[in-house]
């Protein structure tokens, strides 16, 4: 879970409004408003790596990708997911516009802080969005992608490792791990003590 930067329950305008002002992202969750700290190097690099693989197969097709910069929302959560694919027109929160309800796909990228979390409260949330058919995390720390997949019959788990891919139904794309990860994971063992 995130650490809470105030105790305070703050209304959807008082979010927005400090958000607009802050120079960090923070999320929504109930009421309470939680810092959104920023991650590792590798963190950012492998964020924008599926960015690469999803967004260069989504060229001239009906589904956009989105950086960690869109904010997302659902029922009292409203976050930035590190990246985000809505098809078709963006659904808007009517009270701020900035909110986007309607995504296809959520990926985030795993931290030691926040995998709990968006294993499992994060994830309940989420599977709450009605447009959402797939949600991937990523491993910060090793080759390895899993993907939750809405089906008739609830939701299922895929995964991909080293020398896999991995397809992203929904919006009939692949993520190729060792493209995700090329360099990425030597670096930091290169760069260890």
């Amino acid at each position: 879970m995130p650490t809470a930067a105030t105790k305070l329950t703050v209304t959807l305008a008082e979010y927005i409004a400090a958000e607009t002002a802050s120079r960090t992202k923070h999320q929504l969750i109930a009421g309470e408003v939680f810092d959104m700290s920023g991650g590792t190097p590798e963190h950012a690099a492998i964020i924008a790596s599926v960015g690469v693989e999803l967004g260069s197969q989504l060229r001239g097709r009906p589904c956009r990708l989105y950086a960690s910069e869109l904010r997302v929302g659902i029922d009292d959560l409203v976050t930035y997911p590190d990246a985000s694919v809505v098809c078709g027109e963006l659904e808007r929160h009517p009270e701020e516009r900035t909110i986007v309800l309607n995504p296809t796909v959520l990926v985030e990228v795993l931290s030691e802080s926040t995998e709990a979390y968006d294993r499992g409260e994060k994830a309940e949330r989420y599977r709450r969005i009605p447009s959402l058919r797939e949600y991937v995390l990523v491993s910060q720390h090793r080759a390895h992608i899993e993907l939750f997949r809405r089906t008739k019959e609830g939701w299922i788990l895929v995964e991909a490792h080293q020398g896999e891919r991995l397809r992203v139904e929904s919006i009939d794309c692949w993520l190729d791990v060792d493209a995700i990860y090329d360099g990425i994971l030597e670096r930091r063992a290169s760069s260890s003590p």
